[in-house]
């Protein structure tokens, strides 16, 4: 289904907009800008036209125009009224920049200039046109057909005024003169939506921020193509018409994005899925303490969460990420931007895992990847849609992990001895002798009440014995504590949802925003 609508391309440069006309299908947007075409007759260049006008008695030439040097823009035909001279000649159309009258060259010429010129030229009046395809959106021009004859001019339709042409110059000529009308061997020409700019959507990505600020656009976004081309700044007349946009694009990009993913795992083993890729930006710190967004890609495949810089097209690109960690070594965390709950899943508070961002960050669809080494990734996403989507994938991925793994076991010690220290699916807590290989001692995931650690290597677990009831601590040190508490909270979050599905649904902080929505 194709999905077409006028919208505006805003010039950051010259801070001027332009009407287009938006084309979506399922693979590609395109966008089109109007133009004056040659339909039939001799193949003259649509680009310039001569036409030659017969002023009437009643209605003079037929048109109005608009623009001038003092405002930057070439003077442009702003109305076409029905039956009288300019309408007649059929090669006329709103939006026509004056390029010369009666052989004079208006290009640079003011408004009065130009009307001055018109309506001194005599009963016939002849000018080169040429159709302004990015004619500023200030001017106001109607995008449709010519208006009605009763469509006067009036001072108030735009902050540059229609100057009318449809009364009497100065003509000596009193008898009424043959009406301008178009010659049978005449060429013919019409006004249409031409398309300008095709962007394939298939790992495209689309940005409502201002360039290098946390800025949001009003109305406004633009989408930038796998290969970097740029649709530039879309702008929408409202909010609703933006949003509609929005997620019209975003769903054809995920819908592609599904179907990369499903081409990539028919060359993967099932133990090697992607099960989801895309776009997000990635929040990083300046040297002036500044945040900075960079577009990043990320995936989700077999055992490793990945982040890259472009998207993988072939199988060798996996190996070119910029990061790849162990997906049950890291925790994904939606961040307190209006949520009242922030309990991913019961794990959280088996373990004091309670890390908050300062959140002076005004961007909303936020999550953290929190890493090894106390570390972590801060990304944004430009759709509450995609940020459930998000939650919802990593939850699949870690759980899916946790089952084909089975378990892991980290080096470790105490008081000098040298341990290892097993998380294990089925088992839960076990501690051995590295070198005996001696367990220590042994507990179900149920049996941990909680934990507390310094912040470096050191962790202290709790947990209660079947038997008295009573508490027991076991202090370990690591070398990378974090990977082993992300590592532990993901198991026990992957053996709550083997155990009670539906919980792990009622924590979905993401999908709980969007049905509040």
């Amino acid at each position: 289904q194709t999905k077409t609508g006028i919208a505006l391309l805003y010039d950051e440069v010259s801070e001027n907009a332009y009407d287009i006309r938006l084309k979506l299908t399922k693979e590609v947007l395109t966008i089109q800008k109007q133009d004056v075409v040659c339909v039939s007759g001799s193949e003259h260049s649509a680009n310039h036209r001569t036409v030659t006008l017969r002023r009437q008695p009643v209605g003079g030439l037929g048109l109005s125009i608009k623009g001038g040097a003092e405002h930057k823009v070439p003077v442009v035909i702003s109305k076409i009224f029905k039956d009288q001279a300019a309408e007649q000649t059929g090669m006329l159309f709103i939006g026509d920049a004056i390029i010369q009258v009666n052989g004079i060259n208006v290009e640079s010429a003011t408004h009065e200039e130009v009307v001055h010129l018109l309506r001194n030229a005599g009963d016939e009046v002849t000018i080169t046109v040429q159709y302004l395809r990015e004619a500023p959106s200030f001017l106001k021009l109607p995008l449709g057909s010519p208006g009605p004859s009763s469509d006067h001019s009036s001072g108030t339709s735009s902050p540059l005024f229609d100057s009318g042409l449809h009364l009497n110059g100065n003509s000596t000529n009193t008898a009424p003169s043959s009406p301008s009308s178009p010659i049978a061997n005449e060429p013919k020409y019409e006004k249409r939506w031409l398309d300008t700019l095709s962007v394939p959507l298939s790992m495209a990505r689309i940005s409502r921020y201002k360039t290098g600020t946390d800025k949001l656009r009003s109305n406004a976004f633009e989408v930038l193509a796998l290969d970097g081309v740029s649709t530039g700044i879309l702008q929408f007349y409202t909010a609703q018409e933006s949003a509609d946009w929005l997620r019209a694009m975003s769903t054809n990009i995920s819908d592609l994005t599904l179907q990369n993913m499903k081409m990539a795992n028919k060359c993967c083993s099932p133990s090697d899925q992607v099960i989801h890729m895309g776009w997000v930006n990635e929040r990083l710190e300046g040297t002036d303490s500044s945040q900075l967004y960079k577009f990043k890609f990320l995936a989700l495949k077999g055992s490793s969460f990945y982040i890259f810089s472009t998207p993988p097209v072939s199988t060798l690109d996996w190996v070119r990420a910029e990061k790849i960690y162990n997906l049950c070594e890291v925790l994904f965390k939606i961040h307190k931007l209006w949520f009242a709950d922030d309990c991913w899943l019961q794990a959280n508070l088996y373990l004091g895992i309670h890390q908050d961002f300062d959140l002076e960050d005004q961007r909303p669809y936020c999550f953290s990847v929190m890493v090894g080494h106390g570390k972590s990734h801060y990304f944004n996403v430009e759709l509450g849609s995609e940020l459930a989507v998000w939650e919802k994938s990593f939850q699949r991925a870690i759980f899916l992990e946790v089952q084909r793994t089975g378990s892991k076991t980290y080096m470790c010690s105490w008081q000098g001895d040298t341990l290892c220290f097993t998380v294990d699916f089925a088992l839960g807590f076990t501690c051995f002798d590295s070198k005996t290989k001696n367990v220590l001692w042994r507990f179900k995931f149920s049996q941990l009440k909680g934990s507390s650690d310094d912040g470096k290597t050191r962790v202290k677990l709790l947990f209660q014995n079947l038997d008295t009831k009573q508490i027991e601590t076991k202090e370990l040190e690591f070398q990378d504590l974090t990977a082993v508490l992300h590592c532990i909270h993901s198991f026990i979050a992957a053996k709550v949802a083997s155990v009670d599905p539906v919980f792990v649904d009622s924590q979905s902080i993401a999908r709980k925003y969007m049905y509040s929505n």
